[in-house]
Formats: C-alpha cells, sequence, structure tokens
C-alpha cells in the first residue's frame, strides 16, 4: 500500500529547501553598507556611480560621508534597496573588488 502526499502549497516538495526561510531579511528592504577607503579626490563619486549600477534609483546625496580621525581615510554609509540575497552579494562583491576600497561591511 502506498500513500500519497498532497503537493505543499508553495510549489516545492518538502525536501527543497526554501531559500526565503534561511534569510532574516524580507526583501525589498533599505540596506546601509559601510564602505571605507584611502581619502582621495574621486573616491566618493567612484563609490557613488557604482552604488547607482546596483540600484539606479539611489540618490548620491543620501550617501553618508566621514572622514577619519588622521584625515587619511573616508567612509561612506550607502544604503541600497536590496531586492534579494543575490543582490547584495553582487554589490558587496563589486565594491571589494574596487582597488579603492580598503573595507566593505
Amino acid at each position: 500500500m502506498t500513500s500519497s502526499v498532497p503537493p505543499s502549497s508553495n510549489g516545492l516538495d518538502d525536501t527543497t529547501p526554501d531559500p526565503r526561510k534561511d534569510s532574516l531579511i524580507e526583501y525589498p528592504c533599505l540596506f546601509p553598507v559601510k564602505v571605507m577607503g584611502l581619502k582621495t579626490d574621486d573616491f566618493f563619486l567612484q563609490m557613488a556611480a557604482l552604488a547607482q549600477r546596483h540600484d539606479p534609483f539611489l540618490d548620491p546625496a543620501s550617501i553618508a560621508q566621514r572622514d577619519s580621525s588622521g584625515g587619511k581615510y573616508i567612509s561612506l554609509t550607502i544604503t541600497i534597496t536590496a531586492t534579494s540575497r543575490e543582490h547584495l552579494d553582487n554589490f558587496y562583491r563589486a565594491l571589494t573588488s574596487h582597488p579603492l576600497v580598503k573595507y566593505a561591511l
């Protein structure tokens, strides 16, 4: 005798993990990212351009910036509208692979 199990209502079988349950973040959401690097004339402009490639609606005026106490480094807080985990991962990869970026948190 075989038993039939009705399919789940989400279209996934019970053995397929649901990636939405693995994240505490609900997308889309505003997600702040801190970026740090050497203070150069074009650090802000390059980071704003990079962020706008990942979030076309980002207003560069919304990016907060702060110089280090010695004035050698700058940190930016860039808040993007993240649409998925993959979107955030791609943004972090782009930031951390940029030659001017020392850290991205």
